[in-house]
């Protein structure tokens, strides 16, 4: 069937449809189509839908997040959309369900408190003071609006109450808090030292014999990748940018000159009243009154929005809320402020949010810059619309061709394109140009590596389009042992090393156990150091990581205070030989009030995140969820 789809999808009409779907995705953007105006929904949690502009909002902001945390070192694997969007949905769902769980138990918050959590926060303060403008600006390029934040802020200020109430509904009881010091508390004698591996590496001997024989016993260690050598086509947008004449520069000027950047913009203050829920009309009427009436005294307008404001955010700036071109402001607000005049004050504006009573404090025009000063930009802006129309175009007309096509040469001659090819690419490709998941996972399908078919074209990001052809296929195959005679000898050298220094330090830990010798006449033989620290606990420093967690792990010495001894190999292949000398019990008398205190918030910590846990898996046992 999949080859009568192929045959048949060439027909003139189905690209000039295509086409027209291209060019609305260019001009006006995928979601426009996808998800403007639709009612879909990709999940539902106890009936209250998930749509997919939230999924997709939780899922680039795992991908920035991602970016940001691994920088150079991100496996372009974390980024695949399925495993993003199958992670950010089931955080969706916890979030809905906490959400819902917050809201029968009536948790709110107040406008008064969510607007000083706001004013509080740095990264909206300018000189220490919030500034309206860095507010408006750093969640414009974070992708919020005012209103969205506050209600993502608003909810997450709710979540918060959930988890301390739940931690804070849990403690340590004091037999809890004494068992608990007993054991984190405890401080242990030990005297330990180091056999390195190094003489050992060195008394190794690896025969020619020993080498043939390691290779026929372990073929499968030297198999060659499975590969692919591959032929693509590559389509970017720099392939299609093109030079751009002077009307259309000058067409664009004109567009640009009459955009809200070079408009008259107003600075606006504001009082807002809102009513309070047990507050009558007539109540709030005479508040709305006693505002105007101080405001028509004579009283400043910023200290009157500083004491009866209830936008705790702008109130303690004076009601300030920064400048507007026009559209930063609901409409019933911007059509106020254009008919004020500097300093004027309006009449009661009504919005969803309130009552305003407004004051532009500033008015100014700002001066467009030259045609020849945006020419770079605009010509720029000019050329990657054009040149983005024109790919997306061109990669339609490539998915058409390559569809039904039993190679990439076809297509690519009647394109212009040029057919490259790879270096061999294994499942685990990850540098190069075809390193991505998306080419890797279509060049190993059933489709592409064995079928023979064209991939489809895909979209790498950065406006990055590539097929691929499989041109050869490279199945395992033991390698010469030539090649991996040095791996061999490598990993013979290591190993038979580590076994003789694991039974040197075996027979050191005999003689310690047995009392036949000293550790200090231990260190002696072996021309090593030894050390001995006592009362070390468990998060010392001093004792090589490897050497505590074994001294802890060990049982404590019987009564007749014989020493316990053991080793442990550590990350870089030394034996640390050791002896557990005594163990003393920790109690809670014994420590400093800022330690007990510290023991304390540890174990309410702990249980509040089991209780967490335990709450939010009782909701998602009870919920109706629906993924659709």
């Amino acid at each position: 069937m999949l080859q009568d789809i192929r045959k048949t999808t060439q027909g003139t009409a189905a690209k000039v449809v295509v086409g027209l779907i291209v060019i609305s995705f260019a001009l006006f953007g995928i979601e426009s189509i996808l998800l403007g105006g639709g009612g879909s929904t990709v999940a539902e949690v106890n009936g209250e839908a998930v749509s997919p502009v939230e999924l997709q909002q939780a899922v680039d902001t795992q991908r920035r997040q991602l970016i940001a945390m691994m920088g150079e070192n991100l496996d372009p694997a974390m980024l695949d959309e399925q495993r993003l969007s199958a992670q950010a949905l089931e955080g969706i769902v916890s979030r809905k369900l906490l959400m819902q769980s917050a809201r029968e138990m009536g948790l709110t918050v107040s406008e008064a408190e969510l607007g000083a959590v706001i004013a509080g926060m740095e990264q909206f303060q300018l000189d220490g003071e919030f500034s309206p403008e860095m507010y408006k600006s750093l969640l414009a390029s974070a992708g919020f609006t005012p209103a969205s934040f506050k209600s993502a802020l608003r909810d997450d200020l709710i979540l918060g109450q959930v988890r301390a109430g739940l931690a804070g509904s849990d403690f340590a009881t004091p037999a809890e808090l004494a068992l608990a010091a007993k054991v984190l508390a405890e401080q242990r004698d030990i005297r330990y030292l180091t056999l390195p591996l190094a003489p050992y590496l060195e008394a190794v001997e690896v025969s020619e014999a020993d080498l043939e024989a390691f290779y026929r016993d372990n073929e499968s260690r030297f198999m060659t990748p499975e590969s692919v050598v591959l032929d693509y086509v590559e389509l970017t947008l720099d392939d299609f940018r093109q030079p751009v004449d002077d009307a259309a520069l000058q067409e664009e000027y004109r567009i640009r000159l009459d955009s809200y950047q070079y408009q008259t913009e107003n600075r606006v203050s504001h009082i807002l009243l809102q009513r309070g829920g047990g507050e009558s009309e007539a109540d709030f009427a005479a508040r709305i009154e006693v505002v105007r009436g101080e405001l028509a005294a004579g009283k400043a307008f910023a200290e009157v929005a500083a004491e009866r404001s209830d936008d705790v955010g702008s109130a303690g700036n004076g009601g300030d809320l920064g400048f507007s071109a026009g559209d930063a402001f609901p409409p019933e607000m911007e059509e106020a402020v254009a008919a004020l005049e500097v300093n004027a004050i309006s009449d009661p504006v009504e919005t969803d949010a309130g009552t305003h009573i407004l004051m532009v404090t500033e008015r100014r025009d700002s001066d467009p810059p030259s045609f020849e000063e945006l020419r770079a930009e605009l010509e720029a802006s000019l050329q990657e619309r054009e040149a983005r129309v024109a790919l997306l175009l061109a990669v339609e007309e490539l998915r058409d061709i390559a569809f039904t096509a039993d190679s990439l040469r076809a297509p690519a001659q009647e394109l212009g394109l040029q057919v490259q090819r790879s270096e061999p690419v294994t499942r685990e490709q990850r540098d190069g140009p075809l390193a991505d998941p998306a080419v890797l996972r279509a060049a190993f399908s059933e489709d592409v590596l064995e079928l023979g078919h064209n991939s489809e074209v895909l979209e790498l990001g950065g406006d990055r389009f590539v097929a691929v052809h499989v041109q050869e296929h490279n199945k395992p195959a033991l390698q010469p042992l030539d090649d991996v005679r040095d791996e061999i000898v490598r990993s013979l050298t290591r190993e038979r090393a580590r076994a003789a220094l694991e039974s040197a330090a075996a027979q050191a830990v005999a003689q310690l156990q047995s009392g036949e010798q000293s550790i200090e006449a231990l260190a002696t033989r072996e021309n090593v150091e030894w050390q001995v620290e006592l009362g070390a606990l468990r998060d010392s420093r001093a004792v090589p990581p490897a050497v505590l967690q074994r001294a802890f792990s060990l049982p404590a010495p019987t009564a007749d205070d014989s020493p316990i001894a053991d080793y442990v190999i550590d990350a870089s292949g030394d034996a640390r030989v050791l002896q557990l000398v005594r163990v003393l019990a920790g109690s809670l008398a014994s420590l400093a009030p800022e330690q007990e205190s510290g023991l304390r918030q540890r174990i309410g910590s702990e249980f509040g995140a089991l209780l967490q846990v335990e709450h939010e898996q009782g909701l998602r046992a009870d919920a109706d969820i629906t993924v659709l």
